[in-house]
């Protein structure tokens, strides 16, 4: 009877499967599918938000400004430096999986903003939407590593992907085409988010569904936190 009892708690807790499309591929797909539910229309076929800030807009209908920009890079590095002392430290083992893949912006941030200074650009401090993002990074990075994982992969995949369109069109905008360091990798990107996707999903292999759960749930948090910062650039 224990035995039967254990199994009827266990199928009423269990959230099933089939509420996250993606999971035969792996958790990754499952991560991607919720992410893109979370982009609007203009942004993503398979989006379903409606459009209410600036930023959620097509990119060619944006009106950039350098000191937009800038403020946008530099919040960008305080996040990128955090996320990144956080998978050095590796508070919970499962970071250091992620460490030296590649996909480090923090240094190639430090590049182009010692180039706009050297431009003339002078350079400020990071803001709140940065501010505020580092802090609640580092405060679940040591108590939620469900939540913080989802914050890496979003981060990360995404500065891939639309941040790089982005990235183009802003030069052509307001850069001339001047491509940043921001937007270049060492090596081939395809395997190098194909290393990181095994990584992940082989990690999330030994959480819970519930857990898994989790870490879906935040991703609207790290939308909310990485549109303030986008939202920067058209400010």
């Amino acid at each position: 009877m224990a035995s039967r009892s254990y199994v009827v708690s266990a199928s009423t807790t269990e959230t099933p499967r089939k509420r996250y499309p993606g999971g035969a591929k792996g958790f990754v797909e499952e991560m991607r599918f919720v992410a893109m539910k979370l982009h609007t229309k203009e942004q993503a076929k398979e989006g379903e938000k409606e459009v209410k800030q600036p930023e959620e807009h097509s990119v060619p209908k944006w009106e950039p400004s350098i000191d937009g920009y800038l403020k946008f890079l530099v919040d960008s590095k305080l996040v990128y430096d955090t996320l990144e002392s956080i998978i050095d430290k590796a508070a919970f083992p499962i970071y250091a999986e992620f460490r030296n893949t590649g996909l480090e912006r923090s240094e190639k941030l430090a590049k182009d903003l010692q180039w706009f200074e050297e431009q003339g650009y002078a350079i400020r401090e990071p803001s709140s939407p940065g501010i505020t993002y580092a802090e609640y990074l580092k405060e679940i990075s040591d108590k939620d590593p469900q939540a913080f994982i989802c914050h890496f992969y979003n981060t990360y995949f995404a500065h891939s992907a639309g941040g790089r369109m982005i990235g183009k069109k802003v030069a052509q905008q307001i850069l001339n085409n001047r491509e940043l360091e921001f937007y270049k990798w060492d090596g081939d990107l395809s395997q190098l988010l194909q290393n990181v996707r095994d990584k992940l999903n082989k990690v999330a292999e030994s959480w819970t569904r519930d857990e898994k759960n989790h870490c879906l749930e935040e991703t609207e948090k790290s939308f909310k936190h990485s549109g303030e910062i986008l939202r920067l650039i058209l400010s």
